[in-house]
């Protein structure tokens, strides 16, 4: 793997979006509630689990 170094003025800035209510929005436009609710949300975590033997 290639370690790239860009300087500050080559970056591009990224933009996060997230599905809220049924659609997709950038963060960056929620209001101070909603960015202090979605500083608090926890990613999603599938766990397996052990399917029951059949008789």
């Amino acid at each position: 793997m290639q370690n790239i170094k860009l300087k500050p003025e080559q970056r591009q800035r990224c933009e996060v979006w997230t599905r809220v209510m049924g659609y997709h929005r950038p963060t960056n436009s929620f209001n101070p509630g909603k960015k202090a609710e979605h500083q608090e949300r926890l990613p999603f975590q599938e766990r397996l689990c052990r399917s029951e033997s059949a008789d």
